[in-house]
Parts: C-alpha cells; sequence; structure tokens
C-alpha cells in the first residue's frame, strides 16, 4: 500500500490539552504511514495553554498545519474548520487530542475503508488510556430498600484499599454503580456509592509501582444484611469469588486479584439504543477479546475514525449548532439515510483518556448531550420518536417544577433550583434550535426510509 497510498489528512482539536495534545501528535508522527502521504491539522480552539509554543519550539512539528480560529468553535466547528481546509486529501481522520494512536492504526482503517465504495466511515478500537485491576459485586438480593428510593440498591462502598493503600483518585466504577454522595466522615467514610444488582469496581495501574499489587480491599455496609459475591476481574475472565454477608455495620473485606491488568473499553463503534439514544458500543467492558472481529455498526465515533471524503461531500459537514456531542451521531445518521455503511476495525487501536475535555456528568456534558439528542431527533428519526423525545422533555421540565416549586416547599424543604435550571435550559434551547431542524429534515429526501434504520436499534442491558 505504500505506492500509492491515500493522502490522509487527521485533524486534531485542541483546547487547552497542554501534555496531551503533545502526546498525540507524537504518536500520530510515529505512525507506520508514509509520512508524505500524511498531513496533520491542529486546530486550536482559543486555547491559554502553552502547546502552540512548543510547537513553533521543536523541528520535530514543523510538518504539522495549525488553525488559529481565536475562538472555541466546539468540536463541531472546529473539525469542519480543519475537514474544510484546501487539500487532495482522500481520507480525513479525526483524533480526540486526548488519545494516542498505536503505529499500525491507520493501515488498518485504510484497508477497511477500501473493502468497499459504500463504507464510509471506520471506527477504531478505543481503549482507556490506563489499564486497570478490578472487583466485580455481584448483589442478587438488591432492592429499592426504603419506600420511596427510585434506585435499586445493593452495598454501599465507603472505602477503598490496595494493598493497604488509599487509591481514591485512582478509582472508576462502571455503569452498575450509581452516582457518589458525601461521604458520612462521622462513620470513617472515605468515599460514597451503592452499587446496584451487579457493578465493577475498578483501580488504574499506577505506572510507577515497583510491585504488581496483589488485593484489594472493600468497606461495605447494607441498611440490612444482605450476600454479596465480589470477583476478581481479568482479562480472562472473573475469579472464582468470595461471598460474603454485608450488615448495617461497615467492614473490610479483602479480594486477591491477579497480578496482570487488563484494559477497558471506551468504543467499538457506536450503538443507536432504545428512544434514540447513541451511545458508545462496548463502553466500560474489560477487553477479553470479544471485539477482534470486524463488524458493520449503526454509527461511527468522533473520537477516532476514518472518514471518505465522497461521504463528507455527499452528505456533508459537523452540524455546528451541536457544538459538542452527539454531532458524530448525527453526521453518521445522516450518511445512513444516503445509504452510507459504517464498520468498525479491530487493528486501528487508539488510547484515550475519556472525558478530559468537559468531564462526564458535569453541566456542560449533561446540557449537550441531553439537548443534542433531541434536535437529532428531531431531524433524522421517524416522527414519532421524534415527537415523543420532545414531548418528553416538556414532560420532564413541568414535572421537576412541580416536584422542587410546590411539593418540597409543602413538606417544608427547600427546592432544588439547579435542577429545574438545567431542565428550563434543555428545553429552552431546544425549541429555538427545533425550526431549523426541522427545515433540514423537511429538505432532505432519504434514499433509504427512517424506520427501517431502526431495525439498528438495540437495548441496553441495564444494571438494576
Amino acid at each position: 500500500m505504500t505506492e500509492n497510498a491515500p493522502l490522509v489528512r487527521v485533524v486534531v482539536i485542541n483546547f487547552d490539552g497542554g501534555q496531551l495534545t503533545i502526546d498525540c501528535l507524537d504518536s500520530l508522527l510515529a505512525s507506520d504511514w508514509p509520512s508524505d502521504r500524511l498531513e496533520i491539522v491542529l486546530v486550536d480552539n482559543g486555547s491559554l495553554d502553552d502547546v502552540l509554543e512548543r510547537l513553533a519550539d521543536d523541528d520535530r512539528y514543523a510538518s504539522v498545519r495549525i488553525l488559529e480560529p481565536l475562538a472555541n468553535l466546539g468540536f463541531a466547528g472546529g473539525c469542519n474548520l480543519g475537514i474544510a481546509l484546501t487539500g487532495d486529501h482522500d481520507h480525513v481522520a479525526l483524533i480526540n487530542n486526548d488519545a494516542t494512536v498505536e503505529p499500525g492504526w491507520l493501515r488498518a482503517m485504510v484497508s477497511a475503508i477500501d473493502a468497499a465504495p459504500d463504507i464510509g466511515a471506520v471506527s477504531a478500537k478505543m481503549l482507556f488510556a490506563r489499564s486497570y485491576h478490578g472487583v466485580e459485586f455481584d448483589v442478587p438480593e438488591a432492592s429499592h430498600l426504603v419506600a420511596g428510593e427510585p434506585r435499586v440498591l445493593g452495598v454501599r462502598v465507603s472505602g477503598v484499599r490496595l494493598d493497604g493503600e488509599r487509591v481514591d483518585d485512582r478509582l472508576a466504577f462502571d455503569e452498575g454503580f450509581h452516582g457518589g454522595e458525601p461521604p458520612v466522615a462521622a462513620d470513617g467514610e472515605e468515599i460514597a456509592r451503592w452499587s446496584s444488582a451487579r457493578g465493577a469496581l475498578r483501580i488504574a495501574v499506577d505506572d510507577e509501582a515497583c510491585l504488581p499489587p496483589t488485593t484489594i480491599s472493600v468497606r461495605l455496609s447494607c441498611l440490612e444484611p444482605r450476600s454479596v459475591t465480589l470477583r476478581a476481574e481479568s482479562d480472562r475472565g472473573l475469579g472464582a469469588g468470595v461471598t460474603v454477608t454485608v450488615n448495617r455495620d461497615p467492614n473490610w473485606y479483602d479480594v486477591p486479584v491477579p497480578a496482570e491488568p487488563f484494559d477497558v473499553i471506551n468504543n467499538v463503534g457506536s450503538n443507536l439504543f432504545a428512544d434514540g439514544f447513541g451511545g458508545d458500543r462496548g463502553f466500560l467492558e474489560v477487553d477479553t477479546g470479544q471485539y477482534e472481529t470486524p463488524a458493520e455498526v449503526f454509527a461511527w465515533c468522533g473520537g477516532a475514525v476514518l472518514l471518505r471524503r465522497r461521504y463528507l461531500d455527499d452528505v456533508g459537514l459537523f452540524d455546528e449548532r451541536l457544538f459538542m456531542y452527539y454531532e458524530d451521531t448525527d453526521l453518521s445518521w445522516r450518511g445512513r439515510l444516503q445509504g452510507w455503511r459504517y464498520v468498525y476495525e479491530p487493528g486501528a487501536v487508539v488510547r484515550h483518556h475519556h472525558a478530559q475535555s468537559s468531564g462526564v456528568g458535569s453541566p456542560f456534558f449533561r446540557f449537550h448531550t441531553e439537548r443534542n439528542r433531541l434536535l437529532v431527533l428531531a431531524k433524522n428519526a421517524p416522527a414519532g420518536l421524534a415527537w415523543r423525545a420532545g414531548l418528553g422533555e416538556v414532560r420532564r421540565l413541568v414535572g421537576a417544577m412541580v416536584r422542587h416549586y410546590v411539593i418540597r416547599p409543602l413538606t417544608l424543604r427547600l427546592p432544588a433550583r439547579a435542577e429545574v435550571a438545567h431542565r428550563w435550559h434543555v428545553c429552552r434551547s431546544y425549541l429555538r434550535l427545533l425550526p431549523g431542524m426541522l427545515a433540514d429534515r423537511w429538505s432532505t429526501t432519504p434514499s433509504v426510509s427512517r424506520r427501517s434504520l431502526m431495525s439498528w436499534e438495540v437495548v441496553k442491558w441495564p444494571r438494576a
């Protein structure tokens, strides 16, 4: 492939990425691809870091083309600026600035996109940047515990040790755990997280550690006696497990862990989940080799993707009204409606520091993901689904106002004004942008029916 290799433009967006952006560029420059057929474009989205100065002072980055819009255009606008830059490139790759690529990533993706002319994009195998040690919790007696509690609760984790050392700053939880709560210091709590019926607790590897760890210790309690089985995770599956009875009084329990850490999957192509949610395929799964086969996927992830130029010429660029999040789902969906396909290529490995730009769960993240899902559905989904989603948001706003401004004061509790403000912000912005999305919808003549694409819809397994 070296002779007549396609010219690939790689677009990287920097927004105060610092050393992460430098690491990303270093990995791209080390790619196993002819240097004269690789064009790296860095779009600096109004950053205040020193990345541009560092690039200017180092001859290794002389080939990197730099665009400075002097404003934060978001992921959508920044990518569009880099993609639209004049050139004769055959394909465009997008790589998050907080990711690094393995040397053969591009060769694998180009081979995959060349397999058929209707393949518009190829998604990489995105792993979390760090490896982990972990323990899975299995609590078959999990329940709502008390009246009015909407969550199914298993056991409460209030402390974690790795070979006797606190590791709070390296902790990660999968989707089987509920969000964190303020720890009760008087009860000796260092953290506070409830599991559901099943969930995994993970500890990122310390690269400076001299010896591999042997034991994870967890401090557990529950409002009523519960049996919980704790199993060490590994890339070969779960360990035999230790079953203990957890009571109201907190206690420490030890779980032996394998010396070798494991990788965790960030994205292996993107799914269309029930009710029109876009999301990462394989998210938070231990990489046991279950995704080593190429596969067609509903959508691609903008964090690491190769895009055919003809696909972009046909479908268009990112919708800059979305700014950030769901813009890749939107462009994927628009392409699907025009008959384009997308594939996942396991040979293209990328390691990603997840959510470094805005943080999962932050107000910025919540607003853009919730609003943008509604807008993408209004533009692309069957009318019934788009209507139900929009009406559901209005209902959530009204419900929040009643709950916090009527019911809570009647029970002598202060209203949670932040939640009402969030719901109002989402609803108002959605309604403001809705006419433009509908105009785009009505001006498009799909070659594939909107309803037929719902065959891609999958149910995300709910961890109770």
